[in-house]
């Protein structure tokens, strides 16, 4: 068993032409490297959009699972998220083959912890989506902590 996590920026642009770009190499990854567990943030943007792919694999690659590390309750995560954001979180966190929260209640710090603990999770590779200008973002926080840890960096914006 080999695991990667994901982390990126809650605005991304063209989201279907990078659903399927990431779809592509998240195959690939499965069939050449063995993945089979990832791990995902559970945020609006590249997190759901990556749980989202995980899920379309998963149809095909039975073996592979979606984990959803969390930073708080599913409430307070959502709170102000729009109502088809809350439905997709929903769908996806119905789905998941297991959810992990860092802590029950938001506090100062959690988002950074929930990094800390995908990036833990991982042994293989961090899938991102990340703007090497915005350094010091959580997805920058995180793709350091990926580096630092020796994990293969695939920033899917690069593909595009």
């Amino acid at each position: 068993m080999s695991s990667a996590c994901f982390t990126g920026h809650r605005s991304i642009p063209r989201s279907e032409e990078i659903s399927d770009r990431l779809y592509n190499i998240l195959e690939s990854w499965i069939c050449a490297k063995g993945l089979t567990d990832f791990y995902a943030g559970g945020a609006v943007g590249w997190d759901t959009l990556a749980a989202d792919a995980v899920l379309r694999l998963r149809e095909k690659y039975p073996q592979i699972k979606l984990h959803l590390v969390l930073p708080c309750s599913d409430e307070e995560q959502t709170a102000r998220w729009p109502a088809a954001q809350k439905r997709e979180f929903y769908r996806i966190l119905g789905l998941a083959d297991s959810v992990e929260y860092v802590s029950h209640r938001y506090y100062n710090g959690c988002m950074k912890d929930r990094n800390i603990r995908l990036v833990e999770y991982a042994d293989t590779c961090c899938f991102c989506f990340w703007n090497p200008d915005n350094f010091c973002s959580g997805t920058g926080q995180t793709v350091r902590l990926a580096k630092k840890k020796r994990l293969t960096i695939v920033n899917v914006r690069d593909y595009l």
